[in-house]
């Protein structure tokens, strides 16, 4: 029988479990999401899979957890939210377990679709569980302690799922999952409690057609963003058909919660001006912190010829950073200091971080020189995260504070695909002009250009070549350097275009970003 009660602040013992919990939870969805990435081509090999089959691996997680998201908090109101959060931790750990035993490639997609289904309410729900066991006064600690759970996630997932595909086999990504799943669910049943908030409708009530109008539209823009650049977007019949399901679903689907009695979700608060401000902003805070960390392995794994490990490993001291700043940063909150100048601040410190990161990158940066830019990057993002939730929510009341972080909770979510969709696109075609301008700069009639071919003749003559076969590979290696070259550059647009994008948007959060009237009680952020 679940426990349903009024109160849920809890003390000591339980709210450290609790909060543990939680946190991990959270992460484990997260690290998800990115762990498989650096065992693509393990799994390619073990269940023969070409490239674009293996890529449904990823997308069939992220259809998942975009269709789920959205839904968490009426489906926690309809099934209670302790029951709702270890059943959801049960099927995730499940499909772990299977996702660790497939024998083909189809039955690992189907496997990572129901995983998703069960990751999209872990992330959404543990942030109310975490508010909503912390008292009034240390509410804003408890949503610093989610923010970095937020960060830590997709940070670590490539550091881990590196060490264990080069050290072991690729099913233990899946399987690592497990034993946690199982005591996380074990701790849920005994320890987290359900809300009175609302009573479960009855079947006739639900809005079963939005339910189906959100799951064509955002699974359909999903998919184009996912698979856009891979099947050279509006060449393809499949995306121009799923861009247009996506664009009349989701059309319908607002027009369908605005009318609809008993919305699945509660679209009108977006009246709020700090509202839908901070909706915009947590879409781009996704798209920084995604866009940037799916840069980074590019670079230093493709052309620094890193490992996936060491990749992982350059993250992580500037994600530790972040535990700090969000503490400081949920103090200040606390203590009266405006959302809204810790945001601007956020920002500008962003914008520090991909400028600086734009002149930083070559083919011969180090580690070094990289930890640095990180960590201004940890300070940015320490200083983004749990003002905007603070911000979006100060100046609504009552229910309408719960409604407004489940759509942030989403537009996070759609904001790190967008990221990784344009991203992907911008970095294919922009090293494309960056290769025209650089050969355009080579004649073969050029002295450097006709010494350089000379020495790697020569080179490769050495080798035991020939000098037309020398001649060939010194060709294809200049080919490399300028291949080499045109990405790096794509690469620093990438890093000096995210930069130009936060300083834009400053003005606009002083602008209308307005003063709350009350003190902002970060915990109800999480209160849905």
């Amino acid at each position: 029988m679940e426990t349903i009660t009024d109160s849920l602040v809890e003390y000591g013992t339980r709210r450290i479990i609790i909060t543990i919990t939680a946190v991990v939870c959270a992460m484990l969805e997260l690290i998800d999401t990115t762990i498989v990435n650096v065992a693509l081509n393990d799994l390619r090999g073990n269940l023969g899979a070409t490239v674009n089959e293996i890529g449904w691996v990823i997308t069939a997680y992220s259809l998942a957890n975009v269709i789920i998201v959205p839904m968490t908090s009426w489906l926690s109101q309809q099934f209670g939210r302790r029951n709702y959060f270890a059943f959801s931790i049960l099927i995730f750990t499940i499909c772990s377990f299977l996702c660790g035993n497939a024998t083909s490639i189809w039955e690992l997609v189907v496997f990572r679709f129901i995983q998703g289904l069960g990751g999209g309410a872990l992330l959404v729900t543990s942030q109310t569980i975490i508010a909503e066991s912390w008292p009034r006064e240390k509410r804003a600690i408890a949503q610093g302690i989610y923010t970095l759970g937020l960060i830590i996630g997709p940070t670590i997932g490539p550091t881990l799922g590196g060490y264990l595909v080069d050290n072991y086999s690729w099913p233990l990504i899946f399987y690592i999952n497990v034993p946690i799943g199982i005591v996380a669910a074990l701790l849920t049943l005994r320890y987290i409690k359900s809300p009175r908030y609302e009573e479960k409708r009855p079947a006739s009530q639900v809005d079963w057609l939005g339910i189906i109008l959100l799951t064509a539209g955002v699974a359909s823009l999903q998919y184009v963003l996912e698979k856009g650049q891979e099947d050279d977007w509006f060449s393809s019949k499949v995306i121009i058909v799923l861009t247009v399901v996506a664009v009349f679903g989701i059309i319908l689907f607002v027009w369908r919660q605005l009318e609809y009695k008993y919305p699945i979700v509660e679209l009108r608060v977006l009246r709020d001006t700090n509202l839908r401000v901070g909706s915009i902003l947590t879409f781009l805070i996704g798209f920084g912190l995604f866009g940037t960390t799916f840069v980074l392995p590019l670079y230093t794994q493709g052309l620094l010829g890193w490992s996936a490990f060491q990749s992982g490993l350059l993250l992580l001291p500037g994600t530790l950073f972040v535990a700090v700043i969000v503490y400081l940063v949920s103090q200040l909150i606390q203590r009266g200091v405006q959302a809204k100048y810790l945001i601007v601040l956020g920002m500008a410190v962003f914008f520090i971080y991909g400028y600086w990161s734009y002149h930083l990158l070559t083919l011969q940066t180090g580690a070094s020189n990289l930890y640095w830019v990180l960590f201004v990057r940890g300070l940015g993002l320490g200083l983004l995260y749990v003002p905007v939730t603070a911000m979006s929510i100060s100046t609504l009341e009552g229910k309408e504070i719960g409604q407004g972080a489940a759509l942030t909770g989403m537009l996070r979510q759609l904001g790190g695909a967008f990221g990784v969709a344009l991203i992907t696109t911008f970095v294919s075609r922009q090293s494309q002009q960056h290769r025209v301008a650089l050969i355009s700069h080579l004649s073969s009639t050029d002295p450097a250009v006709q010494e350089r071919v000379s020495l790697l003749t020569l080179r490769f003559q050495a080798q035991g070549m020939d000098v037309w076969r020398a001649r060939q590979a010194a060709y294809t290696v200049l080919e490399g350097t300028v291949q080499k070259q045109s990405t790096l550059l794509s690469y620093m647009d990438v890093f000096l275009w995210i930069a130009v994008l936060f300083l834009i948007c400053i003005p606009f959060v002083l602008i209308f970003v307005k003063k709350s009237a009350r003190k902002i009680s970060l915990a109800d952020a999480g209160a849905h």
